[in-house]
């Protein structure tokens, strides 16, 4: 597993990671975001930007990095950068394969990814992330899996994961929706020739959306790496956009919102790595801060009051307009 590369982490910031779904394209759904990325989204702006993000990232300790096919250029500006720092060699890379970008680098476009969990697409996506990033490609995981999920069912497909496993790579899922809990049930399920087939699952978790929660604990006890996105909630869980709530918490910690409501996923005991979907680095420095939010019990009532029902959640996140 290449997290045992982590274990023996000592910074602070060792299990948050850096996701690059906010800046491998010019168009994306987090909150203030316009202001974040100004009016330049071109290629080599965006490239930039992200190389400067995984600079400062890597000096304050984070060692996860998280991209996906479909986060427009994210692998290639990450295999960009690796290529020309060939002395980190301590980090973990994790990408994705199951949506196809194609937004064509527009933000105004009808559709910006389409889903196919087919072996077909796992075939192309693969060669597709082979070429970008080689070796240097740790974890490879199904993106955004549902209970309905034909990834969950197609024994030709676990049977090519397997492969790739034996090869090395380690082999995950995703989640999204709000029957993440039931997806991930299904998926350590999943087996090929008697051994679980999934050695990590990345969901969503946070402050407003916490159902999948026991089941990333089960995950955890079977013996899965739990990678936490979206702990911001697409910008809402960040000033100024933060409820009151998080907001006063945060007034007593003398932080930021971000960093307390990262801080509360950092907490659970079945979290191996919460992600930083950051845009600038200055966003990224006030996530950081996380791993040093105090919560005690009383802040910790205030934010569970919080919570949102899991449908009405998922419901905003899809309404959110991509920016």
């Amino acid at each position: 597993m290449p997290f045992a590369r982590l274990a023996s982490a000592t910074t602070p910031t060792c299990h948050l990671g850096l996701g690059l779904a906010a800046v491998g394209r010019p168009g994306y759904i987090n909150l203030g975001r316009d202001q974040d990325l100004g009016t330049d989204r071109g290629v080599d702006a965006l490239r930039a930007r992200t190389h400067e993000l995984l600079d400062a990232a890597y000096a304050q300790g984070v060692r996860y990095f998280d991209v996906a096919r479909s986060y427009g250029r994210s692998e290639e500006f990450l295999a960009g950068w690796l290529n020309a720092r060939s002395e980190v060699d301590d980090i973990v890379v994790g990408s994705k394969w199951g949506y196809t970008y194609t937004a064509d680098w527009t933000t105004d476009a009808e559709r910006h990814e389409v889903k196919d969990h087919s072996l077909r697409t796992y075939e192309r996506q693969r060669a597709e992330t082979a070429e970008l990033l080689g070796d240097r490609l740790d974890l490879y995981q199904i993106h955004s899996v549902t209970p309905d999920s034909p990834a969950l069912t197609d024994k030709e497909l676990h049977n090519r994961l397997a492969e790739a496993a034996a090869e090395g790579l380690t082999v995950g899922f995703s989640t999204s929706g709000p029957a993440q809990a039931d997806a991930i049930r299904a998926a350590l399920a999943v087996t090929v020739d008697g051994e679980p087939l999934f050695r990590t699952v990345q969901s969503t978790y946070n402050v407003l959306e916490t159902s999948a929660g026991p089941a990333l604990a089960e995950a955890h006890d079977a013996g899965l790496t739990v990678i936490v996105k979206e702990g911001m909630a697409n910008g809402r869980l960040a000033d100024p956009h933060a409820p009151d709530a998080l907001k006063a918490v945060a007034a007593d910690t003398g932080l930021g919102s971000d960093a307390v409501a990262l801080a509360l996923v950092l907490r659970q005991p079945w979290a191996g790595v919460v992600l930083s979907g950051a845009a600038t680095t200055a966003q990224l420095a006030s996530n950081l801060h996380a791993a040093v939010v105090d919560l005690d019990e009383d802040r910790l009532d205030r934010l569970a009051a919080l919570v949102e029902d899991p449908h009405a959640y998922w419901d905003r996140r899809g309404g959110l307009p991509w920016h």
